[in-house]
């Protein structure tokens, strides 16, 4: 018996002397940044405790072992996108970060009233500017931004859209400085996406890593499909009780097709590219195997160029003939509007808080980003002077292409975006660079800081709703501001509080 005891003591001293198996959070340091998890005093509070404690007893090999097979799992359900860039890698999942991205209730409520604040002014901004454009005349906006904008399409000027809604489906880029402020880095109001990987990405988490959950009461996102339709439904022509609306494709080379499926699938509405509809006596028909069938809302995923050849871009093989036409008798609606891309224009969100004052009188609930309008001569001046302290946007483009970050970029880079901007100022802005806030995030070695951004999507009918979390964007390389996924950077699970403690 006594033989059995001391070798059951030598077993436990034996176990003690092993060394413990590397946690997720070791060595885990925000640094000089603000931390999305542990918050300016930069130790976990009551509302992340139970991640913390989770994540924190959770061996960092078996963690990674779980990210790959949820990994895995994405490609094998199709949840991918594609890279134009890249011809060994069209098809790619989405990087997908397993440590989640909190937010307090309280930080809620501020992103929800000011993204619904700045759909309401945009809307507003869009009507005025293709009816009677009194901000222009008032000289709160500069005519050129706006007459000269290349997506200013004169065929909407003086059409009268159902609720006066132009953007339907928004996604407003927001960031945190070092201090904690959130701010608004952009707008996007054509057809911005990602959505979607919100959606799986909280599926993935449900199924495959519940335990980070436990304890946690998180606001839903599963309902972004029946909200969408809902408000689709609200905007269809006067006089349709029961619209029938699709969503309109370019097919299957487009870089978000998955998301297309995604949602005419949550949605319940079919999915269709521009040969399966017709426009005859102005009204929109889809072809179904019972014959045409009547077309009132369509959520479109091209853009105004490629919509309708007869009106835009000729050589479309996208769009539908006669869609304008149609669009103009008020037989059909389309969600976004066409040319409601002046308001998402880089140059346009400078005057963004003037536009907010303008029409609601109110002062903007988000900050933003102190921004210097090139095509103008005091702009131009600040920037090719700051140019190494600035972040250079050109308007024109998305997706993070043609940014420079000038603390980052070598004098030989900097003397080129010098030259370009000389040569074309109106094509550019400039921002001060934030340093954005970052979130621990799983590396081969552990959890790291990398910095992130939230985009909340709105959509509006007759009023406004906002998908609570949003998708937050990861820049996956150590140090990049760039969180862009054509640039390389993932994505994270977005978790709304319902309540702070």
């Amino acid at each position: 018996m006594a033989r059995f005891a001391k070798a059951s003591t030598l077993a436990k001293i034996s176990a003690l002397k092993q060394p413990r198996a590397k946690s997720a959070l070791d060595g885990y340091d925000p640094g000089p940044f603000h931390c999305e998890l542990l918050g300016a005093d930069k130790q976990p509070n009551a509302q992340v405790a139970p991640l913390w404690q989770c994540l924190e007893t959770s061996d960092l090999a078996t963690l990674k072992r779980r990210v790959a097979d949820a990994e895995r799992e994405l490609y094998n359900l199709g949840i991918t996108f594609t890279v134009y860039t890249d011809k060994d890698a069209l098809d790619r999942i989405l990087p997908f970060d397993v440590i989640p991205r909190i937010l307090s209730a309280s930080d809620w409520i501020k992103v929800e009233s000011g993204v619904k604040q700045r759909v309401r002014a945009l809307n507003l901004f869009l009507h005025d500017i293709y009816h009677d454009a009194r901000i222009v005349a008032d000289g709160v906006v500069p005519a050129e931004l706006v007459f000269s904008n290349v997506c200013f399409r004169p065929e909407m000027v003086g059409l009268d859209l159902p609720c006066g809604t132009y953007i339907h489906v928004n996604g407003t880029d927001i960031v945190r400085d070092r201090s904690g402020t959130l701010r608004v880095l952009e707008d996007n109001g054509r057809s911005p996406s990602g959505v979607s990987y919100v959606v799986e990405n909280r599926h993935l988490m449900q199924r495959a890593f519940p335990d980070l959950m436990q304890n946690l009461k998180i606001r839903p996102v599963s309902d972004y499909g029946k909200r969408l339709l809902g408000k689709l439904r609200e905007v269809a022509p006067s006089g349709i009780d029961n619209p029938c609306v699709v969503l309109l494709s370019p097919g299957i080379y487009n870089s978000a097709y998955f998301e297309h499926v995604f949602l005419a699938r949550e949605m319940g509405v079919t999915l269709v590219e521009g040969r399966d509809l017709v426009v005859e006596n102005d009204r929109v028909y889809a072809h179904t195997i019972g014959g045409l069938s009547a077309v009132h809302v369509i959520y479109r995923r091209i853009n105004d160029d490629f919509l309708d050849p007869t009106a835009f871009n000729p050589t479309s093989m996208l769009g539908v003939p006669g869609l304008l036409r149609a669009v103009r008798q008020g037989t059909v609606t389309l969600a976004n509007a066409i040319g409601t891309g002046v308001a998402d224009d880089k140059a346009i969100y400078a005057y963004v808080p003037r536009i907010i004052q303008y029409y609601l009188s109110e002062e903007p609930i988000l900050d933003s980003v102190e921004t210097y309008i090139c095509g103008e001569p005091e702009g131009l001046a600040y920037t090719l002077a700051n140019l190494e302290r600035l972040v250079l946007k050109p308007v024109g483009e998305s997706g993070g292409y043609g940014i420079v970050i000038g603390p980052h970029s070598t004098k030989a880079e900097l003397k080129v975006a010098a030259d370009k901007l000389k040569a074309n100022p109106s094509n550019y802005i400039s921002q001060q660079m934030i340093e954005l806030s970052v979130s621990p995030t799983l590396t081969d070695t552990g959890a790291q800081p990398r910095h992130v951004d939230l985009r909340p999507y709105a959509v509006t009918g007759k009023d406004t709703w906002v998908l609570p979390g949003g998708l937050t964007r990861v820049a996956l390389t150590e140090g990049s501001l760039i969180v862009n996924s054509s640039q390389g950077g993932g994505t994270k699970d977005t978790w709304v509080l319902v309540e702070d403690i």
